[in-house]
């Protein structure tokens, strides 16, 4: 597999601190990897602008809608989208109804029963992923790994434990 194309990545990602709310240790780690991994491998590339990359995105939620504010690596704004997180609530309802059953399961389930709430849990994520391909078309240009660490950071900033 060809290396990503420089210019077309992120090389940071923040969450807008007036968004999240403060967590337990565990969500904090959740989210700090989250944004680990989508830094160190993504391909996201702003569409319809002269825009080369690297870039930087920081990520909040603003009168209940999803905020992309896409910057130059040198700070320099490039666009903010705005999307509606209604196609999403679903989803994360079902998401982290799914992600407590797996916590309380791996207290006493069988391995295999824990493997298929896990399972459920993945296509969930990847459904979550698909929407958001989806609503980003003719805006942000991304694979389908950098539209899962994604939702996994819709999922941090919109989880209320």
């Amino acid at each position: 597999m060809p290396a990503p194309d420089p210019k077309h990545r992120l090389v940071a990602v923040t969450l807008d601190e007036k968004s999240i709310g403060r967590a337990s240790p565990d969500v904090e780690h959740e989210r700090a990897v989250a944004i680990y991994d989508l830094v160190e491998d993504n391909q996201f590339a702003p569409q319809g602008l002269e825009a080369e990359g690297p870039f930087a995105l920081h990520v909040g939620l603003l009168d209940r809608k999803l905020a992309l504010q896409i910057r130059r690596e040198t700070g320099e704004e490039i666009v903010t989208h705005l999307l509606s997180l209604t196609p999403f609530l679903k989803i994360l309802k079902d998401y982290f109804l799914i992600c407590e059953s797996y916590r309380t399961a791996i207290k006493t389930a069988s391995p295999s029963h824990i493997e298929a709430i896990d399972m459920g849990r993945r296509g969930l994520h990847d459904e979550g992923a698909q929407v958001l391909s989806e609503r980003l078309k003719g805006k942000i240009t991304c694979d389908h790994d950098t539209a899962r660490r994604l939702f996994t950071l819709i999922c941090a900033l919109s989880w209320k434990g």
